[in-house]
């Protein structure tokens, strides 16, 4: 009998050897002298990126050719998140003075300015879509409240929404992988800093929920960096990106009812400061930060670390199953699973 159940342990072993084997990052391309923060996956073909020094990238062959160039006029513009909806049409956002939105519809061969404050108090932080028309943009608290932009005609307009939520002294967003962000039923926004906080509101009719989240918080560097939906949970990423090693408090799961898993902290977290997190299928959550990349398979109650390069920003395709991942100084990846 004790051989027997050696002899299962040992084949249960190499299956999840194997399996955790078949999870691999390739890099597709680095060496450029940009960062890249905004990554937006349109189908398996299709994707863009944005970053630092006014620059976006975009591919038409799922991640394997890249077209490089600044837009023009705004070259020192450091472009946080990027929404995509096809080859030809995108939104970006510029985080900095002047906070800027811009729109393209040829391709990235022209952008026209949407939105555009000159007062340093405008900070924007990320953009997420929850249909092709509606859209939202994140920006720093202004006057206790957080800045929330709304369009109605993709992109075009943009206006505030009247009843965005408050914050609390010295809490904020952080605009690093633009995912801070997410629109579904609910709009969804994860904070750090002094607090670390999960505030939602259904999509229409503003009407502000705060939960408070046991990540480390309290410096300016720690909290809540991303949040994703899946099917059976939500789970928010982050940790402290001035010490991406530490372990400590770095994933918390909200779970549905249909959850396998209903604890609300991992048994075993990701190794590290994690920028992003992704849904991908059924139980299965990609997160990424300069610490390295980390999966779950089991809805966020074990994760293990994939792959040891830093990487800012992880995405899976709107229509597809690409996923891409995209960092500092130009690098790029795909992730096959």
């Amino acid at each position: 009998m004790p051989k027997n159940k050696n002899y299962i342990a040992a084949v249960i072993f190499s299956f999840l050897f194997i399996s955790l084997k078949a999870q691999t990052i390739t890099s597709l391309q680095q060496g450029k002298p940009v960062s890249i923060r905004g990554l937006s996956v349109v189908d398996d073909k299709t994707a863009w990126v944005s970053g630092s020094k006014g620059t976006i990238g975009i591919s038409t062959d799922g991640g394997i050719n890249w077209s490089w160039h600044q837009v023009r006029g705004f070259e020192k513009s450091d472009f946080r998140d990027i929404e995509a909806f096809s080859d030809k049409e995108a939104v970006i956002i510029s985080s900095g003075t002047p906070a800027l939105i811009l729109k393209t519809i040829d391709g990235g061969a022209n952008w026209a300015i949407k939105y555009q404050k000159a007062d340093t108090a405008y900070f924007l932080d990320a953009m997420d879509f929850s249909t092709k028309q509606h859209g939202f943009v994140l920006g720093d608290p202004i006057n206790n409240k957080f800045l929330l932009l709304e369009t109605i005609d993709s992109g075009e307009t943009w206006n505030p929404v009247i009843n965005s939520p408050v914050a609390l002294k010295d809490e904020a967003a952080f605009a690093a992988s633009g995912t801070c962000l997410r629109t579904d039923k609910l709009i969804t926004i994860v904070t750090g800093g002094s607090n670390s906080r999960i505030l939602s509101s259904p999509i229409q009719n503003a009407v502000w929920t705060a939960k408070k989240l046991p990540l480390t918080n309290g410096v300016a560097s720690r909290g809540a960096f991303s949040v994703a939906y899946g099917n059976n949970q939500t789970i928010i990423a982050g940790g402290n990106y001035a010490k991406d090693k530490q372990s400590d408090s770095v994933a918390y799961i909200l779970p549905k009812a249909k959850a396998k898993f209903t604890k609300n902290i991992p048994v075993t977290g990701p190794a590290g400061y994690q920028s992003c997190v992704e849904y991908i299928r059924g139980d299965i959550f990609l997160s990424t930060g300069t610490s390295g990349s980390n999966i779950t398979t089991d809805g966020g109650k074990t994760w293990h670390k994939i792959d040891t390069a830093s990487y800012n920003v992880c995405r899976k395709a709107k229509h597809g199953n690409l996923i891409l991942l995209a960092g500092d100084r130009g690098k790029l990846g795909s992730f096959k699973f």
